[in-house]
């Protein structure tokens, strides 16, 4: 990915000063912002090595978590529970994927409301190649140490479980 010139200073180091000249709340503030610019970084770190496999995130997800169930299908209802986002999103992500020949969209055998969406050989591939790629970039978290993900991790996990993604 190509870097832009970095600052001589740290910009959230400079607004979080300014910003207790004002406000309280510094300590929030600087993670909050220092956590929405690392998501940022991720995302178009992620992007960029998915987009020569024709793939969004999204889309990569959607993959794997139809390559993880038994047999390579979900209800589409399922996977918007398992993704976290909306019914329309899912319909979004299944239909692009179902354009570019790596899901079927099928009727469920036992719900006659329900739809199925499965992934093809051609997903599982695909599935493959980004993931290598996405190993091989560690995922856009390079310069941080195993005990430092892990910290990572475990210091997101409650606020992800107190805004009720799991319990």
């Amino acid at each position: 990915m190509a870097r832009k010139r970095a600052l001589p200073f740290d910009p959230i180091d400079e607004a979080s000063r300014q910003w207790g000249r004002r406000w309280g709340a510094v300590e929030q503030m600087r993670a909050v912002t220092s956590l929405m610019r690392a998501q940022q970084i991720v995302i178009n770190e992620l992007d960029e090595i998915l987009r020569k496999h024709g793939l969004t995130f999204a889309r990569f997800e959607a993959l794997v978590l139809l390559t993880f169930s038994r047999r390579g299908s979900l209800p589409l209802g399922k996977m918007g529970e398992r993704l976290q986002v909306h019914p329309t999103s899912v319909t979004s992500i299944v239909r692009r994927l179902e354009a570019a020949g790596l899901v079927t969209r099928t009727p469920h055998p036992d719900d006659g409301r329900a739809v199925l969406c499965e992934i093809t050989p051609e997903g599982r591939d695909l599935v493959e190649r980004a993931t290598a790629d996405l190993v091989a970039a560690d995922f856009a978290l390079s310069g941080l140490a195993d005990d430092q993900l892990k910290m990572l991790w475990s210091v997101l996990e409650p606020l992800r479980r107190n805004a009720g993604d799991f319990t």
